[in-house]
């Protein structure tokens, strides 16, 4: 255990080191945060050789591992990228006795997979900034670690596979008598020139006011897809709402968005939900109906509201005849289709309990900053697995916690050699003894330096 009295000695010196130059102004904060920085990953990639390796000798001397597993070869180098730099550590490498199979029985026992080359804590962290940046600056965030293609990221990616929508847990709560889902889309540039869509639907409880011109959802649970069918998206909401709330003390469900027909599928899926036209659609479509003619918008609007469908089917007649231009007229015809195929959703708007929809923002901040607002192009997966982990994030999900659970999962069946508890109680006892040993620690003075590094110690 050699390795913690140099850790500690290399610490002490580099401290007593940028302390000097601090002093005699030779440096700044910043060349000492730095330098610290790169003193601290050094130790750490030591400490974690270390303790791979004494796992590994200890598991040569496991009565359990001599029983079962012959040694085929030893200190077989491996080396593994974690978020402090590349690791490079020996190993043994095992053939079991009876049934011939090979493994490396300290890898197993640390979790590492064979010809696995990240750590999960190194690919946590590019999860992370893949969710919110390109693969390459991805990489470039964690330059210590010695990853450097941006395909590494998208490797990690894959191999995560696709979060469900799911995967945060659904707790019950409080039941409201209103409640909303709003749905939008977005539409992402894909490989060979295709385009894909990325849909988002989430349910909340209302808003409250956190300034007076900012406004906050409440309980909002979010789900995207881009592959399956739109039943099924819908049902995953259904099953949501089953699990979170009271479904028969629910009064009445606003469902609001542009009018495309797989968001009126959920009319099909969710109980007791109106449709409701998203008035920013609507607006849109009004405003370039009547950017000729502006003096037509007033009253086109007051028809509307007032839910005078005669007379909004006369107005729209006037204005198509009185528009010479004939793409104009065609574009009118469509407002007219759009106007009277979604009748019931504007009037809906006028619910005194109906608040909005935000669904066009939601889309931009969630999928279209990561997924449409530069120019790139998506593989079909990639676009799904990149809108399930913004979500998942938006969700409350955190990446760590996935990533192990999912590592969990997989190890039940895992055959590691279980040590002895005897070896495991000398290797502790020696390691003690050594920490013992450290001279700074050992003497009267009460230096800054020995108090931090006894508080380490835990004296």
């Amino acid at each position: 255990m050699d390795i913690i009295q140099q850790t500690m000695e290399r610490i002490t010196t580099q401290h007593h080191t940028n302390l000097k130059k601090v002093l005699q102004g030779d440096t700044d904060l910043s060349e000492v945060v730095l330098d610290l920085e790169k003193t601290l990953y050094e130790v750490g990639r030591q400490l974690l050789q270390e303790t791979v390796e004494t796992l590994d000798e200890k598991i040569r001397e496991s009565p359990s591992r001599k029983k079962h597993w012959h040694i085929e070869k030893k200190g077989q180098i491996k080396t593994l990228y974690t978020a402090m730099g590349p690791v490079e550590y020996r190993r043994t490498y095992y053939r079991h006795k009876t049934t011939g199979e090979y493994a490396h029985l300290s890898d197993e026992h640390l979790g590492i997979k064979p010809h696995e080359r990240m750590d999960d804590s190194l690919r946590s962290k590019l999860l992370k900034n893949a969710t919110q940046m390109s693969y390459e600056r991805a990489v470039a965030q964690e330059p210590q670690s010695g990853v450097t293609s941006r395909m590494s990221v998208m490797n990690v990616i894959r191999r995560l596979q696709t979060i469900p929508n799911e995967a945060v847990p659904m707790q019950p709560r409080p039941t409201p008598r209103t409640l909303y889902i709003e749905a939008d889309e977005d539409h992402v540039a894909l490989q060979q020139g295709k385009r894909g869509i990325s849909k988002i639907v989430y349910v909340h409880e209302g808003y409250r006011s956190t300034t007076p011109q900012r406004k906050t959802l409440q309980q909002t649970r979010y789900f995207t897809d881009s592959q399956q069918s739109s039943e099924q998206l819908w049902l995953e909401v259904a099953q949501y709402l089953d699990t979170t709330y009271d479904m028969t003390q629910v009064e009445k469900i606003f469902l609001s968005g542009d009018g495309a027909s797989w968001i009126k599928e959920g009319l099909n899926w969710i109980p007791k939900s109106i449709h409701v036209l998203d008035p920013f659609h609507l607006a849109k479509y009004l405003r370039s109906a009547t950017n000729h003619k502006p003096y037509f918008a007033a009253p086109l609007w007051t028809y509307l509201r007032k839910g005078k469908r005669e007379a909004v089917k006369e107005l729209m007649e006037v204005l198509i005849k009185d528009t010479p231009n004939v793409q104009k007229r065609q574009e009118l015809s469509k407002t007219r289709r759009y106007i009277f195929n979604h009748w019931s959703g504007i009037q809906h708007q006028q619910d005194p309990e109906y608040i909005g929809c935000s669904a066009e923002g939601h889309v931009s901040h969630i999928l279209s900053a990561r997924l449409s607002s530069r120019p790139m192009g998506w593989s079909e997966i990639g676009m799904q697995q990149m809108s399930r982990m913004r979500v998942f994030e938006y969700n409350g999900g955190n990446v760590d916690d996935y990533i192990k659970a999912a590592k969990k999962k997989q190890q039940k069946q895992d055959r590691a050699v279980k040590l002895d508890q005897r070896i495991v109680r000398q290797t502790l006892k020696s390691c003690h003894e050594t920490r013992g040993n450290v001279t700074i620690l050992n003497t009267g003075k009460k230096t800054g330096t020995a108090t931090l590094l006894k508080a380490v110690r835990g004296i």
